[in-house]
């Protein structure tokens, strides 16, 4: 399997800089997609099985680099504030899960746990052109940096708000 991201040495200083994180993290909000271009479901808890995605999840089968998909919380005023709205529902937005209190940008490339899960960060969530729709005029360069994580399910389990997400 390639590796995922550039990072440097583990005991270099910039690696031990970035391994390290000042608090873990929780789920704030779930929300599942039964089908493209569908209302959003939002849940309290749902599974997740390793290598697929999360069930009545639209991404549940393929390659599992996307199984689940995650926004920082501390974001969602940022891209209300640059598309010109007080405030942007998550379901807005259109990812699985909303979590506060620990960057997901340092979740990238590395392994963390959620709850019982155990998830792989693949890739940022970059905004789809949906968002001009779901924000106005503006809402895909709203989101852009902003637009989260992608993971891939490596241990599955049952996922449920206020689960807390820790590093590995």
């Amino acid at each position: 399997m390639p590796a995922l991201s550039s990072r440097p040495d583990p005991d270099s200083p910039l690696g031990k800089l970035m391994a390290t994180l000042p608090q873990g993290g929780r789920v704030e909000w779930i929300g599942l997609r039964p089908a493209r271009e569908t209302a959003m479901i939002e849940v309290d808890a749902v599974e997740a099985t390793a290598g697929a995605g999360l069930a009545g999840d639209r991404y549940k089968s393929g390659s599992g680099k996307r199984g689940i998909t995650l926004i920082q919380a501390e974001h969602l005023p940022v891209i209300a504030a640059l598309s010109g709205h007080a405030q942007v529902a998550p379901a807005t937005l259109r990812r699985n899960l909303v979590v506060s209190g620990i960057p997901l940008v340092a979740l990238k490339g590395r392994r963390f746990r959620i709850g019982e899960l155990v998830l792989e960060g693949t890739e940022s969530c970059d905004p789809c052109s949906r968002m001009e729709e779901a924000l106005g005029a503006g809402g895909f360069n709203a989101m852009r940096g902003h637009g989260g994580l992608c993971a891939r399910i490596v241990e599955g389990g049952t996922l449920r708000l206020g689960d807390t997400v820790q590093a590995l």
